[in-house]
C-alpha cells in the first residue's frame, strides 16, 4: 500500500459503511486509506468497485494532481455521509429523509452505466448473462461505483441495525446481521479482543 498504509478493512457488512470506515482508528493511531490519488485508487482495487484494467487506464491518464483532486473529492463525500448515517442510525430510514440526499443523487445522475451480454463463467454451463458496467471517462467517474455503493446501502440496508463499534478509541461503523443483532465490535480479533483483555485485567484488580 502506498504511503505504509495496512490493508483496508472491510468489516460494515455494506460497502457503502465501508466507505465511512475508509478512516478510522483500529489500533490507537488514525488511518486515512484514502488521503491522495494513489490511495483512493488502492482503496478501489482493495473494494473491486472498479476494474483493474480501467483503474489502471485512468491511473494512467492522469495529469498531475487529479487524482488527488479527487480523492479530496471522495473525502468530503465521505464526511457528508457519515453526518447523515449518525443522524438517522438506530432508527428506519423513512422517505422524509430524501430531502437531505441531493448530494447522492446529483453524483448518480452524473453516472453512464450501460448493459452488455457478456460470457458467463462462473457456473456449469458458461452461458450469457446481462451486466452492468459503465463508461470510465475521467477520474471523476472513479467516484460513480461509491456512490453505487452507498445508495444500495440507504435503500436496502435497515438503518436500526446500523452501530458504532463499542471499542474505546474505534471509530468505525458496521450493519449488524447477526440473528440477534448482539454484535458489538468492528472485528473480534481487534477490539472485541482488547475489550477481553481489559474486562480480564479488572477481574484481576479487583481480586487483589
Amino acid at each position: 500500500m502506498s504511503n505504509n498504509r495496512p490493508p483496508a478493512m472491510f468489516i460494515a457488512d455494506s460497502l457503502g459503511l465501508d466507505f465511512l470506515n475508509s478512516i478510522a482508528t483500529p489500533v490507537d493511531v488514525p488511518v486515512d486509506w484514502i488521503n491522495d490519488g494513489d490511495g483512493l485508487v488502492d482503496w478501489l482495487t482493495q473494494a473491486r468497485l472498479v476494474p483493474a484494467e480501467e483503474l489502471e487506464m485512468l491511473r494512467t491518464r492522469a495529469k498531475p494532481g487529479e487524482l488527488d483532486a479527487v480523492a479530496e473529492q471522495a473525502r468530503a463525500l465521505r464526511e457528508w455521509f457519515r453526518t447523515f448515517v449518525r443522524r438517522h442510525a438506530g432508527r428506519p430510514l423513512g422517505a422524509d429523509a430524501l430531502g437531505e440526499l441531493d448530494p447522492l443523487n446529483s453524483l448518480l445522475a452524473r453516472d453512464e452505466a450501460f448493459g452488455r451480454i457478456e460470457a458467463r463463467h462462473h457456473d456449469d454451463n458458461h452461458g450469457l448473462a446481462l451486466r452492468t458496467t459503465r463508461r470510465w471517462r475521467s477520474p471523476e467517474s472513479l467516484l460513480l461505483p461509491v456512490g453505487e455503493a452507498m445508495a444500495k446501502f440507504v435503500c436496502e440496508e435497515d438503518f436500526s441495525n446500523v452501530k458504532a463499534c463499542e471499542g474505546h478509541s474505534c471509530t468505525m461503523v458496521f450493519v449488524d446481521h447477526t440473528r440477534r443483532r448482539a454484535r458489538r465490535w468492528c472485528s473480534m480479533a481487534i477490539c472485541g479482543n482488547r475489550a477481553k483483555q481489559a474486562a480480564h485485567r479488572d477481574r484481576l484488580k479487583h481480586r487483589n
